[in-house]
Order: structure tokens, then sequence, then C-alpha cells
């Protein structure tokens, strides 16, 4: 573009004025900031190589060089961060938390203290804030995980229950019922 005119200040910053209405001022440790032709969209190229652009809506787009990671803060409030692998997290102006993973994996942090992983298979972990964990497979199996047992749930309705003192309870549909001690030995079975 041609320079319109150019200002040297005292600092020793240089202000080049284009003829579109763009504004050019370099700084002597190399800093240089592009004011575009709107006054609203603002491009700052920092000496380390970091930018940080300005848009009209006052959105924020940081690009952090040395960590190949952009940061941009939308006016909601909003923060997504995008990584030089491929993730991405979401910064609600609530507190919510969301995190999608190179592999597809999306974890989910409430304010709560609640926890939701969704992985690529369609299985989904939730955790409570007690610690529960809720399993949901892509199979139709259900496992809930507490301090006390592990229990895994099958569609055809059979439970299987391991308890923290190793002990196992299968209860059937039909109503059979087997529990296995620590070492796996039938204590009872109610074969019906």
């Amino acid at each position: 573009e041609e320079i319109q005119r150019e200002i040297a200040y005292p600092d020793g910053k240089v202000e080049k004025v284009l003829k579109n209405g763009c504004h050019l001022i370099f700084f002597p440790n190399g800093t240089c900031k592009k004011v575009g032709s709107d006054g609203k969209t603002i491009t700052i190229t920092f000496f380390n190589g970091d930018v940080k652009q300005i848009m009209p809506d006052q959105t924020v787009i940081y690009y952090y060089a040395d960590a190949k990671t952009t940061h941009t803060t939308y006016t909601d409030g909003l923060e997504v961060l995008q990584f030089s692998n491929g993730q991405i997290e979401k910064h609600y102006p609530d507190g919510k938390k969301e995190i999608t993973f190179p592999d597809q994996t999306i974890k989910s942090l409430f304010t709560d203290g609640q926890e939701e992983s969704i992985f690529p298979d369609g299985t989904v972990v939730r955790v409570q804030r007690d610690g529960t964990k809720t399993i949901e497979f892509n199979n139709g199996q259900r496992e809930l995980h507490t301090p006390q047992f592990k229990r895994r749930e099958y569609p055809d309705g059979t439970v299987k229950t391991v308890y923290m003192n190793g002990q196992q309870e299968t209860k059937y549909v039909s109503g059979r019922v087997r529990i296995k001690d620590k070492d796996g030995n039938i204590i009872m079975d109610t074969k019906l």
C-alpha cells in the first residue's frame, strides 16, 4: 500500500499512515501495530512472534507463537483455546469447561464439580462430586463405581456387583443369585 504520511516520534516509534486509511505503528523493540481503515480492527505483532487481533465486535484473538496456541475471547465471555496438537478447550462465562481432545473425546467439567466424558466409540463416563462414576457403554452395558462396590448392568437385566472386599454377586433375570468370595469360590448359588 502507498504511504500517505510518515511520523517519527521522539520515543523511537514510527507511524505510517497509508492511503487506504490503515495506520502502521512500528515500535523500537520490533513490535508492530496495525489499525485497520475502519479504526476498529487492530493487529499487534509482537517482537517474539505473538499476534494479538482485536476485531470490530471486540473479539480478541491472541496467538502464542512459542506454544503455537490460539486464545480467542468473545464479547459474551466465552474463551476458546486451540492447541497445536488439535486439543480445543472452551471456557464458558458460567465456569463450565469443555475439552475436545485430539482423538475427539469430549470432556465437560461442570461448575458443581461433576464431569462427563464422551468417547469416540460412544462410551459416556459421568463422575459425580462424591466420586461416584457411571459408565455407559455403546453395547448397552452400564457400570456404576462407588467407594463400596463396582456394579455392571447388562442389557438382558443381569447385574454383577464386585464389592471392595472382593466378594462378587451376580443376579440374573431369572431370579438366580450367585455369590463368590474374593478368591472366586462359590459360597451361594440359588439355581431356580
